[in-house]
């Protein structure tokens, strides 16, 4: 049955396709995104859309699909998913379908999206049916899963639309709110000794204990007191530690690096200035404190009462949007002043799974409800 539908041997083809994003790919066993791109790009223009493509990088571009409207387009919704994945055995681009589920890299994160997306857009300009005044753009992004350079590059663009649905895994929860992404990288300095002497040496690892120790009691309690009504607290990880050569020299230098995961109302500025005043009471022993992710990663905060978000969750069949914890390209598409939400079959905890997987039934579900609502449009 399911090997049989349109989005299912869509899908299956583009988890055939490797294409790891190249920024983490060390095994050298992917082709990055550029042959997704172009079967994409080619199945676009036999289906008579029109297509173009935005350079991000070397070898790497951003697939624009438009469908115009019949009249004159005063509006653009735009379909958003990744074409990038993470790093897999090769065996693992070999689909399999065992009951209803299809395995393989890259099936729920995010090629399930870009199947429903893709082959809903491909259902509405093989009928003859299509908005009177909307523009409809699938926009295929490349390097989601390193540092959204797609979205970013597409966001700095003129191009703007009323509504972008980004995909991802959600378990088809409409999604109009996520966390933001901070990564601070911590220093201490000392003076390096001989083991056997450590008194005459300054050890910054102690430095940093005394600075961890900060962070994981008074921190925690303030970021515990803050709440989002969708989002719940804000978040910090200690995430890598790095300090000292050897057990017999004393540690001249520690590193500690943090993942601190931000609310709506939370900027770079305050939470530097949080750690800022946490740290001051250690006086010459507070470590330096830098941001060690140079591109912005806000939290995504859409109003669900915009008209676009209320025809899609009518469509959905949902009364309420939801939060995740999780980054997307939502987040960058919406700096460039795209509200956006995000939507997909699939469920995150599959995403970067060894077995990944994805329910055959939602991924018809999911090209179901994008077509329903590209023909709802005006």
């Amino acid at each position: 049955m399911y090997q049989e539908s349109p989005v299912v041997k869509l899908l299956s083809k583009l988890v055939s396709i490797p294409s790891i994003n190249p920024s983490l790919d060390q095994e050298l066993i992917g082709c990055g995104e550029e042959p997704v791109t172009a079967f994409l790009e080619e199945n676009a223009r036999n289906a008579g859309l029109v297509t173009e493509r935005q350079k991000v990088a070397t070898g790497r571009d951003n697939l624009l699909v438009r469908l115009t409207p019949a009249g004159e387009v005063k509006n653009r919704v735009l379909l958003a998913p990744h074409l990038d994945v993470v790093p897999a055995a090769v065996e693992a681009f070999t689909p399999k379908i065992i009951g209803n589920q299809l395995h393989g890299r890259g099936s729920c994160d995010t090629k399930g999206s870009v199947a429903c997306f893709f082959q809903a857009l491909l259902d509405l300009a093989s009928s003859s049916q299509r908005p009177e005044e909307t523009e409809i753009l699938f926009v295929g992004l490349v390097d989601e899963e390193f540092a959204q350079a797609g979205s970013r590059t597409f966001a700095e663009s003129t191009i703007m639309g009323d509504l972008a649905i980004v995909g991802e895994p959600t378990g088809l929860d409409v999604v109009s709110s996520h966390k933001g992404s901070l990564w601070i990288q911590l220093e201490t300095t000392g003076k390096a000794a001989h083991g056997s002497t450590p008194e005459k040496g300054i050890n910054a690892i102690e430095k940093m204990h005394q600075a961890m120790n900060l962070l994981l009691g008074e921190y925690q309690n303030s970021l515990n007191s803050k709440s989002d009504p969708m989002l719940g607290r804000p978040t910090l990880s200690l995430g890598a530690i790095k300090g000292g050569d050897q057990p017999n020299i004393v540690p001249s230098r520690c590193q500690l690096e943090l993942d601190r995961r931000t609310i709506p109302g939370e900027t770079v500025e305050s939470v530097i200035e949080e750690l800022t005043s946490l740290f001051e009471p250690l006086k010459t022993s507070a470590p330096k404190i830098k941001i060690s992710r140079s591109v912005p990663c806000p939290a995504l905060n859409t109003d669900p009462s915009l008209p676009f978000v209320r025809l899609f969750l009518q469509c959905t069949q949902q009364q309420k949007v939801k939060g995740v914890p999780y980054f997307t390209d939502a987040s960058p598409i919406s700096m460039g002043g795209t509200p956006s939400i995000v939507f997909g079959p699939g469920n995150i905890a599959q995403a970067h799974a060894e077995d990944e997987w994805i329910d055959l039934s939602q991924l018809e579900q999911a090209r179901s409800i994008i077509l329903n609502f590209l023909r709802e449009l005006p």
